[in-house]
């Protein structure tokens, strides 16, 4: 992306927006609020992942069909990211974000009780809409809750709520799911969503609405080819992501043939991973958000390829998928930072499309690795992730911002 082009953006109202936020104090408390909400909604998300086999037994259905659970709140958090910041554009910013976490917490309701597999479909469907709303929300928002010095800072905040849940959800998931079976996973995760919601409603300021969020301005974001490379290079990158990571557990069970205590603590080494992954991973945006989305889609590849080729092998997998998690920590610090530096005057839109894009990747991981897993076996994943993010990589290699550019 040239300079020229990121310059052009930042009309007088684009200044505005972003340096208003320098004028007031900042909202620490109402930051950690909204890494709360990452926690909850990131756990909730990854959480079907650890307990596949538990609920594919339970509802009698196929490892692929159990995985729709991830599609499900995947598709419905593509339409929602850039749907609600324009259905809500005249209400208060606090207002939305407490309704979407009350919305998180019957969905886990839901979830725990779900009596088949078109309940659970539904719990997540309200998932769905509480993820991508408050993804579309939680940067823009971040943006006004501190000083545009402490903008960096305040995300690296909010992020860390996804490396907390990548530790949790997945070992902590597999674990209860074996000793007190799958629903316990959505009782806690209720319970901490019902926490979350309390903690937002005593701390989080009034936040009137700035943007307005339209279709004319999502098709004009659409028509910036530095929007539409990232977007892009999102679907494919994430895709292979998920369609490693959604069927994991079956790999570990088929190939590599490990228990369930193993298991657990190979998910514990991928979620202590993910949390040193996404400090590294912001530390290397920092410098170049290209070379940081590069370098986790040269090692995610790699690692998937290690895994078909030797998967069996306990200590392979153990590192793998441990590795994978550290270097998916590339991912959210650096994307989120490209399509700032494509759109920085309608930052709330581009947000959501970013969003949407991530939970249309989710859903092709999920769905493609699903059909690979059911037609050629537990190898169908990573060979997926090894195809999608290869060719991710290279696109954001020959077309990913450069270092210098303006954001």
């Amino acid at each position: 992306m040239s300079s020229t082009a990121c310059s052009s953006c930042l009309d007088s109202g684009a200044v505005t927006a972003l340096a208003s936020p320098a004028q007031s104090p900042a909202h620490w408390p109402a930051v950690a609020s909204l890494t709360m909400g990452v926690f909850g909604l990131v756990m909730a998300e990854f959480l079907p992942a650890s307990l596949l086999t538990a609920m594919s037994t339970d509802f009698g259905v196929s490892y692929g069909a159990a995985g729709q659970a991830v599609t499900a709140t995947a598709l419905v958090g593509a339409v929602a990211a850039p749907s609600l910041p324009l259905l809500t554009r005249r209400l208060d910013r606090r207002s939305v974000m407490l309704a979407l976490s009350l919305l998180l917490v019957l969905s886990n309701a839901l979830a725990a009780v779900a009596d088949s597999l078109a309940t659970l479909l539904a719990a997540r469907v309200m998932l769905g809409v509480a993820l991508g709303g408050f993804w579309s929300m939680a940067g823009v928002l971040a943006m006004r809750l501190v000083p545009q010095p402490l903008f960096a800072r305040a995300m690296s905040l909010i992020l860390a709520g996804v490396s907390v849940a990548t530790v949790c959800a997945a070992p902590l998931g597999a674990w209860m799911g074996d000793v007190w079976g799958w629903r316990s996973a959505f009782i806690a995760a209720g319970a901490v969503s019902l926490v979350t919601l309390a903690v937002q409603f005593s701390t989080l300021p009034a936040l009137p609405p700035r943007d307005d969020p339209s279709l004319r301005v999502f098709a004009e974001l659409l028509r910036r080819p530095p929007v539409r490379v990232a977007l892009l290079a999102v679907v494919l990158v994430i895709s292979g992501h998920f369609a490693g990571f959604t069927y994991i557990r079956p790999f570990m069970e088929q190939v590599t043939q490990l228990s369930v205590g193993t298991i657990s603590a190979v998910l514990l080494g991928y979620g202590v991973g993910g949390f040193f992954g996404n400090f590294a991973g912001g530390w290397l945006a920092g410098r170049s958000e290209r070379r940081a989305i590069v370098f986790g889609g040269m090692v995610i590849a790699t690692l998937a390829a290690g895994l078909v080729v030797a998967g069996s092998s306990a200590a392979v997998t153990a590192v793998a998928v441990t590795l994978w998690s550290f270097a998916f920590g590339a991912f959210p610090v650096g994307f989120q930072t490209w399509i700032v530096r494509a759109a920085p005057d309608q930052a709330e839109s581009a947000g959501g499309l970013l969003v949407a894009s991530f939970q249309i990747a989710i859903a092709s991981g999920a769905i493609f690795g699903g059909l690979l897993v059911d037609r050629i076996g537990a190898l169908g994943g990573p060979a997926f992730a090894i195809a999608a993010v290869t060719l991710g990589t290279l696109l954001t290699l020959r077309h990913g911002p450069r270092t210098g550019a303006p954001a």
